[in-house]
């Protein structure tokens, strides 16, 4: 099994940390995106969007963050990222969406860029973007996940999985986390669990 990932990239970092939860071991082969690796002609053959992550697994490539997590829970089904009921499962999924689908790529590096390159926004113009964006998502889920240690529950499920890298990006791009006692709770709790640890 091989990983195309690069280091700061959210929707990489997701999958890093499911395989790891999992115990599921794999070769990781970085892709700068910095230099535009993703964008060359032996990367577009892995994925058309020009997109990390892509799994390499069993003669096929995979790709879509939250696409190849549910590959791999159905694979590896333990220890499980989504609840056994189905009441849990949409909560734990509608989570992770907020975070993978409506947040995460407005604020992509191929989105910033944009804005930059494109539209000419200056980098206090992106900085307001970037919190805007993030602000929303985590006022909403700091309203919706239960008390630490984890959003559902007392075990790791898929929106813990999203929610870590996304906590590391706003603490990157210095967006004030005192408003959201619960999500801090819930990134240290993960981070003391050695499996999220070595995915960083």
């Amino acid at each position: 099994m091989k990983l195309y990932t690069y280091f700061r990239s959210s929707a990489a970092y997701r999958v890093r940390i499911a395989l790891n939860l999992k115990g599921v071991t794999y070769d990781s082969v970085p892709v700068d995106l910095v230099a535009g690796q993703q964008s060359e002609a032996e990367h577009l053959v892995r994925n058309p969007l020009g997109l990390v992550p892509v799994l390499e697994t069993s003669g096929q490539r995979l790709s879509q963050s939250l696409a190849i997590i549910e590959y791999l829970e159905e694979m590896h089904p333990h220890p499980p990222l989504l609840p056994a009921d189905a009441p849990g499962r949409a909560r734990v999924r509608g989570m992770a969406l907020a975070v993978a689908c409506d947040t995460h790529p407005l604020n992509n590096m191929s989105v910033l860029r944009f804005l930059t390159d494109e539209l000419g926004v200056d980098q206090a113009g992106r900085d307001r973007w970037y919190r805007h964006w993030v602000e929303r998502c985590f006022a909403a889920l700091e309203a919706s996940v239960d008390a630490a240690p984890y959003c559902v529950g007392g075990t790791v499920s898929l929106a813990d999985v999203c929610l870590v890298p996304q906590v590391f990006n706003a603490r990157r791009f210095s967006v004030p986390l005192t408003r959201y006692p619960k999500l801090v709770a819930i990134d240290v709790a993960m981070a003391a669990i050695d499996a999220v640890a070595a995915a960083h």
